[in-house]
């Protein structure tokens, strides 16, 4: 058997293989596992190292997972062919490029690995730089893998995102506004629903510009979501208005919440290019249900309702739509 000799670890590794993935080497022969290892090293990959395919599995339970995975066809407790079949049927994402190593050489062996799941194969034994090119191939694969899931998170984001401010977008808001209402008709629970708008924002376009409009409603976005839960929900309903979906609030602390956004706008100025711009607002809050069984609609016109009250009676300040249909303005 001709091998290789070991290169020095120190040897600076080819520019198109230092992407620093993760690498799964599952060899039962000390004197492979330890050139194989000693190699993509030296091309810049990490290396995790597994003695046989039941310790090999079991690695790949941890996350974060390897991307590329060599494999020993014939290894104890689970051989390489066994492990290309496990890996196939759990369909983890991102995918796991797999190649696989055997003494098997017979077409009929070359495809019962390829159907088995696994990528590509290099017998024993091989050549260095016929395992480089191959595991090139491999990350080819997987670099354009990352560039779909790069776009695919990309198209959801901007499916759901409001583009100006980051938050969610109206249709993701109504929709999470949507399943809260089914929790908590089921569940008996409380939810509480502000709907919040910018004072006199007509004024802030025309006095500073369109330009530090948008800054401007991004700051009171950022200050929205400084000053609720974790599991609360920000989202732009249009415009100037905000819609924030408060899961679990009740009666008793709608109108401190509410309060606790209103005063973190108004409490100091927006400062845009050493501009200090007053900005306060305006905040319509009711809960749910308001009947035995509200629903959206329901309750998005009574925030609406409460929201027009606080405007109606002077601007920066929270009214409250009880469920006995009362009006309380703070």
């Amino acid at each position: 058997m001709s091998i290789d000799p070991i290169p020095p670890l120190d040897d600076p590794p080819p520019a198109e293989e230092c992407l620093c993935r993760q690498v799964l080497i599952a060899e039962d022969d000390p004197m492979f596992r330890r050139i194989l290892q000693s190699w993509l090293k030296g091309w810049g990959y990490k290396v995790t190292v597994a003695e046989d395919g039941a310790q090999a599995w079991e690695s790949l339970q941890q996350e974060p997972s390897p991307e590329l995975l060599i494999l020993d066809w014939v290894m104890p407790e689970v051989n390489g062919l066994e492990l290309c079949r496990r890996v196939r049927e759990v369909q983890r994402s991102p995918y796991q490029y797999i190649m696989l190593v055997t003494g098997k050489d017979a077409k009929q062996d070359i495809v019962t690995g390829l159907e088995a799941g696994a990528d590509d194969y290099i017998t024993k034994p091989f050549d260095r730089d016929e395992l480089q090119a191959r595991l090139r191939v491999g990350n080819r694969i997987l670099t354009l893998q990352r560039g779909l899931i790069a776009a695919r998170e990309e198209v959801a984001y901007q499916a759901t995102h409001d583009l100006l401010t980051g938050i969610w977008n109206r249709r993701a808001v109504l929709d999470f506004l949507h399943r809260e209402c089914e929790r908590a008709s089921r569940g008996h629970g409380s939810l509480a629903v502000l709907m919040l708008d910018v004072d006199h924002f007509k004024r802030i376009n025309d006095t500073y510009g369109h330009l530090t409009g948008d800054d401007v409603l991004r700051e009171v976005a950022n200050r929205i979501v400084a000053n609720v839960r974790s599991f609360d929900l920000v989202g732009r309903y249009g415009g100037e208005e905000f819609l924030i979906v408060l899961p679990g609030c009740d009666e008793a602390q709608v109108s401190q919440s509410a309060d606790r956004i209103r005063m973190a706008i108004a409490s100091a100025p927006i400062v845009i290019e050493n501009t200090n711009i007053p900005v306060t607002a305006s905040i319509g809050a009711t809960v749910a249900p308001l009947v035995p069984i509200a629903t959206q609609t329901e309750i998005l016109l009574a925030a609406d309702q409460a929201l027009y009250q606080a405007k109606r009676n002077g601007r920066n300040r929270v009214s409250v739509l009880l469920t006995q249909n009362t009006i309380v303005t703070r």
